[in-house]
């Protein structure tokens, strides 16, 4: 395997401490071969990992801990110390210092990235309950990372080989959903998520797909008149200002046809009206990118997984396809500036990556 010139460093987060994210990280740095593309730097604490490192039995994981990037072994793994302290390990038990630990990971990972220490971030999963502290007041990694990084507006979008959906409103009970929906957030999400497609993925005119709030797009204002008073306005101001944006679709058409298939991504204005499909089509190797944000970060797209945590049989795909789409936008964005010389680069990056992570998964 030839290896990539230009290596990343790139954060991992540990994720609620006793949910599945640590397993992830172990069990995917165990084929060394992936850091023929990368540098990982884990936010963690050395007993931590050591706990999970003898719970899923790969005594073999060899890594170097440090409190100094200077000291970092950029042809190894390295666990940054976030806190020397013991904690109470629970694994699959949603606890207080489990949610507090996952935290105190993600700000010092967040600090880091903002600092330039770091090229960029993967997040593994934080539980909504447990992760509130006096420092973190957010709904989830996405909110936070917004105001972290000072970005006007940013885009929940989940990816997959073949799809790619975003949320206009992500972690909502149903009933505020209608409320928070405006053609001014319908407009400021497309424009985001088209500059994403552009230069996060290289699509130079994509083509975006707007999903209804109602049953059937409302049947012409019988259930519901938002699509009329608001997504079809906001779409045709969008058309006007040259977008390729289309809609509103009636989301079970919309996917029953696979009219996704004619676009580069979709727009749902809420969260199981997106994430239902996407999750049923991408059978778990999916990932979550926040678009929007002069950084880049990916996740796996699911929780915790507190049911199966601690029995050593987490699925590392959607993890894995959340560091190599972390790898591969960093490399999209670093020759967006000079359009050709980026085509041919990204081409051959593709392959090449393409190519390493069906080894690596084989």
């Amino acid at each position: 395997m030839s290896q990539i010139v230009h290596k990343p460093k790139i954060g991992i987060t540990t994720g609620d401490i006793n949910g599945i994210g640590i397993e992830l990280i172990i069990k995917t740095m165990m084929d060394h071969r992936i850091l023929d593309f990368f540098t990982p730097v884990i936010f963690a604490s050395n007993k931590v990992i050591n706990f999970y490192k003898n719970l899923t039995g790969e005594t073999n994981f060899q890594y170097t801990g440090t409190k100094d990037f200077n000291a970092l072994n950029l042809k190894g793994i390295n666990v940054f110390t976030c806190w020397d302290e013991e904690i109470p390990m629970n694994p699959g038990q949603m606890t207080e210092s489990g949610g507090k630990y996952g935290i105190r990971s993600l700000m010092v990972a967040t600090q880091c990235l903002k600092d330039g220490q770091i090229q960029g971030l993967v997040t593994n999963p934080i539980h909504k309950k447990n992760s509130q502290t006096p420092d973190f007041k957010y709904s989830g990694h996405t909110p936070f990372l917004k105001e972290k990084f000072g970005a006007k507006d940013v885009a929940m979008m989940m990816c997959s080989e073949d799809l790619k959906v975003s949320l206009l409103t992500e972690h909502l009970p149903i009933s505020e959903v209608a409320k928070n929906i405006t053609a001014e957030s319908i407009m400021s999400k497309v424009k985001v998520i088209k500059e994403s497609l552009i230069k996060d993925f290289g699509i130079d005119a994509p083509k975006i797909a707007v999903l209804s709030l109602n049953p059937h797009a409302g049947d012409d204002g019988l259930i519901g008149n938002e699509e009329q008073t608001i997504i079809a306005p906001a779409v045709a101001k969008l058309r006007e200002e040259g977008h390729l944006v289309f809609g509103p679709f009636s989301a079970d058409a919309f996917y029953a046809r696979q009219a996704d298939k004619n676009f580069d991504c979709t727009l749902a204005m809420y969260h199981d009206q997106g994430l239902i499909p996407f999750k049923s089509f991408d059978k778990g190797l999916g990932v979550n990118y926040t678009a929007g944000l002069p950084v880049v970060r990916t996740s796996p797209d699911h929780g915790p997984a507190f049911d199966i945590a601690g029995k050593n049989i987490a699925d590392t795909s959607s993890f894995m396809n959340a560091i190599f789409l972390c790898i591969d936008i960093l490399n999209q964005r670093e020759g967006y500036t000079d359009r050709t010389k980026n085509r041919l680069r990204k081409s051959n990056w593709q392959h090449q990556l393409k190519r390493s992570k069906e080894d690596i998964e084989n």
